[in-house]
């Protein structure tokens, strides 16, 4: 893509986005994001199907099944300029970014007929229950049960997920679940998916520190996921499970990092703004900050550079374990804890306090955004795999380093 033309492609994105995110969705700039993704729920969804409408959903998917199919340069573009424009966090992120692709790459025709249209729509949110009280970053050790109804050949769940974010604003989930009786480690599961308006089912909040409840526990006591909703086959839902997180540190990530800019300028006005720049100490974290994220925007177009040269689809499941997608969470995830205790330091006495208007009108807004992001980011280095699974990963399968000694479970 020549310059020209990406100049010409970042024009639009933004100029679109500068008539779009205003009027009724002007207040969602810079909002539901992490730590913050109860803001505006149902306005956000409505901001998903303007967002659809103007064609700005399901951009690198292939256009038979409703995207764009653009080029990796103009879907960074994107991203970028969503971000630097404010746009809110995605309330189709996980349907769009992850189980979206999943299909594409694994689905049956009917599956990606009923199921895909939704997500492009912007009108049926997805969430993801991965996680639970046993297995969190040891994934391969979910205790979640799926059992075949020999009667219609629907699948009956039993079990618990945790840590499910938006669960209570999601209308399907998709499941990984034991589904072979003594099977062990990543072998005998299932991918499922299942709508979340069933009996057999019950989502409980969890209230986190900063007041926020975002995440949720979901009880599955007999839900049912029918037959046609298996992703894959029964036993593969490993596979499937790691193609789907390979999906997760895409394209998105440029977003992401465009977003820790924003965070980044209000810590700096902060300090400016209240003299602590005048600290020698302060402007070398600031400008240690700065080069991280330059680091980080690096190693994502190599990712991607990566990627695109493997040709990759979605169906390997390594796929996920490029080297220098493997590195990716662990760094910016620690990159981002330290940004967050920079900005505590910075607010100082301030730090403490909440603001009266709780960031609303007449309230300090960058602070409490800052406390949000401070309070949230001490979360980034132990969800979606801690420090130390990330670290095993990196030497494991990065490194071809012998496994870490495991006791048995």
């Amino acid at each position: 893509m020549k310059a020209n033309e990406e100049s010409a492609f970042r024009a639009e994105v933004a100029q679109w986005l500068a008539e779009n995110l205003a009027g009724e969705f002007a207040c969602l700039k810079h909002r539901g994001g992490p730590g913050d993704e109860e803001a505006f729920p149902e306005l956000r969804k409505a901001w998903e199907r303007r967002l659809a409408e103007g064609g700005w959903t399901g951009l690198g998917w292939p256009r038979a099944h409703g995207g764009r199919e653009l080029p990796v340069m103009q879907q960074v573009i994107f991203h970028e300029e969503y971000a630097r424009a404010g746009g809110p966090g995605r309330m189709g992120h996980i349907g769009e970014g992850l189980i979206g692709p999943t299909l594409i790459a694994f689905g049956t025709e009917d599956q990606k007929a009923r199921l895909l249209p939704g997500i492009r729509n912007g009108t049926t949110f997805w969430c993801q229950g991965y996680s639970e009280p046993g297995a969190g970053s040891d994934l391969a050790n979910v205790r979640t049960r799926a059992v075949r109804d020999a009667a219609s050949g629907d699948w009956l769940v039993s079990g618990q997920k945790v840590w499910t974010s938006l669960a209570h604003d999601s209308d399907w989930i998709f499941v990984l679940a034991r589904c072979e009786p003594g099977s062990r480690g990543n072998k005998g599961l299932v991918f499922l998916m299942l709508p979340l308006d069933q009996p057999g089912i019950e989502i409980r909040p969890i209230r986190q520190m900063g007041g926020g409840a975002e995440f949720n526990e979901v009880f599955f006591d007999g839900a049912r996921a029918a037959a046609a909703d298996v992703l894959g086959e029964p036993g593969d839902g490993w596979r499937i499970a790691m193609a789907l997180l390979g999906f997760e540190r895409g394209i998105s990530t440029l977003g992401q990092q465009m977003q820790f800019t924003h965070e980044l300028e209000w810590v700096a006005q902060a300090a400016r703004d209240n003299g602590s720049s005048r600290d020698a100490l302060v402007r070398q974290r600031i400008a240690r900050a700065w080069a991280g994220l330059r680091v980080m925007r690096a190693n994502a177009l190599r990712m991607l550079a990566g990627a695109a040269q493997a040709g990759q689809d979605g169906r390997d499941a390594d796929l996920a374990l490029q080297r220098e997608a493997l590195i990716y969470k662990y760094y910016w995830s620690n990159w981002h804890r330290d940004l967050g205790q920079l900005a505590l330091d910075v607010l100082g006495p301030l730090a403490n306090v909440l603001d009266a208007g709780e960031g609303g009108e007449g309230g300090d807004v960058r602070r409490t955004r800052l406390q949000q992001m401070a309070l949230f980011s001490r979360a980034d280095t132990i969800y979606a795999g801690t420090n130390e699974i990330q670290l095993n990963i990196i030497a494991e399968r990065g490194l071809g380093m012998p496994r870490e000694a495991r006791g048995q479970s």
